[in-house]
């Protein structure tokens, strides 16, 4: 949830924040993270994000097929490699170019209807869906209402932006050296990391030629301190996005001195907890039975 929250942060509009003032420790720890997504640095991110031995047992999970953190915080995570499937492909741009053209070329109309159709839905879902707290409902439905208003104004009908565009994320898709589960369990952690952030910076770069600036709205992140008890706190997040001005309200922990987002901490525990479970059940498995001296069962197959 981390980067997620850091790629999308949004919420309701309220009072300015001074941009002059210092930002406090847990404000200018999040701004730290920002700064490594809008430069593209997922290693960095990864390694602000978490504890330095959270990070060596994350690590550790990745290696034992356990963990795809910090890839899974990312939006539509599932997606990634599907997409990387489709734009790796040799004949992706001519493909990917040729369905642009039945779908939506020139159809500027039809795009700005679906656009706003599309946010009036999410709202309507937002404002029913069950287990969101009030401010969690209304940052969700911010975001929905900003991004609508940018797909509605974004010239995403122009075939020759589209060619532009798709030429681009296939280029840097065919740098990135995995393309499915095994091929992305092998290349680990942090090496996974290197190999998707120039494709990151390529997906990020064609958002800005539509008008919606990731890298500006990360960079442009400020905050302040609502409330500190002790090892945690509460801070209001505020910056631009497609010309809106958002915010949100986050909650950060202080562990080991240093201050993480909540969420992320609470996230990355329970994965560890759950692979250190696995392990053992695997450990238990290849015990040698007592009887026969082999195995007492075969270790589970990963997923």
């Amino acid at each position: 949830m981390g980067l997620l929250l850091l790629l999308a942060v949004a919420g309701c509009r309220r009072d300015g924040i001074d941009p002059a003032t210092p930002p406090a420790e847990p404000v200018a720890a999040v701004q730290a993270m920002a700064e490594r997504l809008a430069a593209d640095d997922l290693i960095g991110y990864a390694k602000l994000s978490v504890p330095p031995a959270q990070y060596a047992q994350l690590q550790q999970a990745w290696t034992q097929g356990h963990s795809h953190w910090p890839l899974t915080d990312l939006p539509l995570h599932d997606q990634l490699l599907p997409m990387l499937q489709s734009l790796q492909r040799p004949d992706a741009p001519t493909q990917l170019q040729r369905s642009f053209d039945r779908q939506l070329a020139g159809q500027s109309s039809a795009v700005r209807q679906a656009a706003q159709s599309m946010g009036a839905f999410g709202v309507q879902y937002l404002r029913h869906q069950q287990g969101l707290t009030p401010s969690q409902q209304t940052h969700y439905i911010q975001l929905i209402e900003s991004l609508s208003r940018w797909a509605q104004a974004a010239p995403l009908s122009d075939r020759a932006r589209a060619r532009s565009s798709i030429a681009a994320l296939a280029t840097a898709a065919g740098k990135v050296g995995f393309h499915d589960e095994d091929s992305l369990q092998a290349a680990g952690m942090e090496g996974s990391l290197q190999q998707v952030a120039p494709f990151l910076h390529a997906f990020k770069a064609v958002l800005a030629s539509y008008g919606l600036g990731v890298d500006e709205a990360l960079r442009s992140l400020r905050g302040e301190v609502l409330s500190l008890q002790g090892d945690n706190a509460l801070v209001r997040l505020q910056y631009e996005l497609a010309g809106d001005t958002l915010t949100v309200q986050v909650p950060l922990s202080r562990r080991d001195g240093h201050w993480y987002l909540t969420r992320t901490l609470a996230d990355t525990d329970a994965l560890l907890r759950r692979a250190a479970s696995a392990e053992a059940e695997s450990a238990k498995a290849t015990v040698p039975d007592p009887v026969t001296g082999g195995d007492a069962l075969p270790p589970p197959a990963k997923p």
